[in-house]
C-alpha cells in the first residue's frame, strides 16, 4: 500500500488572484467575455501558479483557489439540500467589512456527485508536474455550526445528532469521490475552532457549556467523517483565525481547545504561529501527549504581510517547538493563504512568492 502524503515546509493552499483573471471576472460579469472564454483564461492562470510552486520546491500544488470567490462558501453551495442568500450582515473581521453572501439549509444535507469542485479537481491532477501531488482544500464541515447557516435544521431532521451523521455522512461521501478522482491529499479548513477559543475565553456558565457542547459536536462530526477515509489518503486541517484583507476574526492560544484538537482524526494539523494573537507553544505538549502519530505543522510565517521573516528567528521557533514535540512530527508554513477570499491580502504577487520561498529554503535547511 503507498504511504501517505507528508512534507516538513507547505503552504495553506490560497494565492493572489493575478490581474489577469481579475479583469477576466468583470469582463464576464460585464459581458465582454463569454463563460468558455473565462474558463479559458482561468485554466492558464492555474496552471502557471501550479507551475510557480513547483519551480520553488514544494512538494504539493493547490489550484490556489482560483475557481472559488470565498474560501468556504463555495464548497457549501455545492451540496444537495443547502441554498444561497444573502446575511445582510458583514463577517467581524476587524476594520474591514466583507460581502454578504452566506448559506442555509434548504433540505437535508446530501452528498452531490456533480459538485464542481469534482471538476476543478480533475483539472489541477491533470497539470501537476511529476513528483508534485495534487492538493485540495475544502472548508471543515463544522463551518454549518455558525452564522446561522444550520438554524432551520428543524424543519428536515427529527434532531440535531440526526442532522451531524447526514453532514458527517454528506463529507465523507464527497471525501471518497475526492479519492476516487485521485485526491490523495486532502486539507480541511476550520475557523470554528478560533471563534471557540474566542466564546470559551469569554464565557461563564450556562452560555459557557453551550460551546464547550459545540466543541464536543465538532469533534464528533469530524471523526465521523473520517471513519471510512482510505489508508493512505492525506488528510489534514488548518486551524484558522480568519483570514480577509490581511485582518483576522479571533484572538487567543489554542490552550482552551487543545482537549478538542488532540481528539480529532487527522494526519497533521496547521496552527497559526505568525505573531502575539497567537499565544505561546503550549497546547502543542498536550496535543501530542495525546496523539503521537499527529504531525504539526507551525504557521510561523504570515501571509498577511510583506515584510520577510528572519530565517534565523524561524529557526529559533521550530526548535522551541521541537522541545515538546519531536522535531520529525513537526513542519512550517505560511500561517494562512494568501487570498481566502477572491479580495485577497494586502501584498504584492512577488512578495507572495517571495514568503513560499522562505518557507521552502528554512523548511529544507531544518530538515
Amino acid at each position: 500500500m503507498n504511504e501517505k502524503f507528508s512534507s516538513h515546509y507547505d503552504v495553506v493552499g490560497s494565492f493572489l488572484r493575478p490581474s489577469k483573471l481579475k479583469h477576466a471576472k468583470e469582463d464576464l460579469a460585464n459581458g465582454k467575455i463569454d463563460q468558455d472564454n473565462y474558463d479559458e483564461i482561468l485554466k492558464k492562470e492555474i496552471k502557471r501558479v501550479v507551475e510557480k510552486q513547483a519551480k520553488l520546491g514544494l512538494k504539493d500544488a493547490t489550484d490556489g483557489e482560483f475557481g472559488r470567490s470565498w474560501w468556504h462558501l463555495d464548497f457549501l453551495w455545492g451540496f444537495k439540500g443547502v441554498k444561497r442568500y444573502d446575511y445582510h450582515q458583514s463577517y467581524k473581521f476587524h476594520g474591514e467589512k466583507t460581502r454578504t453572501d452566506n448559506v442555509e439549509l434548504g433540505g437535508r444535507i446530501e452528498y452531490n456527485p456533480d459538485h464542481p469542485f469534482f471538476e476543478q479537481f480533475k483539472y489541477l491532477k491533470s497539470i501537476v508536474p511529476k513528483g508534485v501531488v495534487a492538493k485540495q482544500t475544502i472548508p471543515s464541515p463544522t463551518l454549518f455550526f455558525r452564522d446561522d447557516r444550520s438554524k432551520n435544521y428543524k424543519l428536515f431532521y427529527a434532531n440535531w445528532e440526526e442532522f451531524l451523521k447526514g453532514l458527517a455522512q454528506a463529507y465523507s461521501e464527497t471525501i471518497k469521490h475526492f479519492y476516487d478522482l485521485g485526491c490523495r491529499y486532502l486539507q480541511l479548513d476550520d475557523t470554528t475552532w478560533a471563534f471557540l477559543i474566542s466564546k470559551l475565553n469569554e464565557t461563564t456558565g450556562e452560555e459557557r457549556d453551550k460551546y464547550l457542547a459545540l466543541a464536543k459536536d465538532s469533534v464528533f462530526v469530524i471523526n465521523k467523517m473520517l471513519e471510512k477515509v482510505p489508508a493512505d489518503m492525506t488528510i489534514t486541517t488548518h486551524i484558522c483565525r480568519g483570514n480577509f484583507k490581511s485582518t483576522y476574526l479571533f484572538s487567543g492560544s489554542y490552550d482552551v481547545i487543545a482537549p478538542y484538537l488532540s481528539l480529532l482524526n487527522y494526519d497533521e494539523l496547521f496552527l497559526e504561529y505568525d505573531n502575539e494573537r497567537s499565544g505561546n507553544f503550549d497546547a502543542l505538549k498536550r496535543i501530542w501527549n495525546e496523539r503521537k502519530d499527529v504531525k504539526i505543522i507551525l504557521g510561523l510565517v504570515t501571509s498577511k504581510f510583506p515584510d520577510l521573516e528572519d530565517p534565523a528567528k524561524l529557526k529559533a521557533r521550530v526548535a522551541e517547538a521541537a522541545k515538546l514535540v519531536p522535531l520529525e512530527n513537526l513542519g512550517i508554513s505560511t500561517q494562512c493563504g494568501f487570498a481566502s477570499t477572491e479580495e485577497g491580502n494586502e501584498l504584492t504577487e512577488d512578495e507572495q512568492w517571495a514568503k513560499v520561498k522562505l518557507v521552502v529554503e528554512t523548511g529544507k535547511e531544518i530538515w
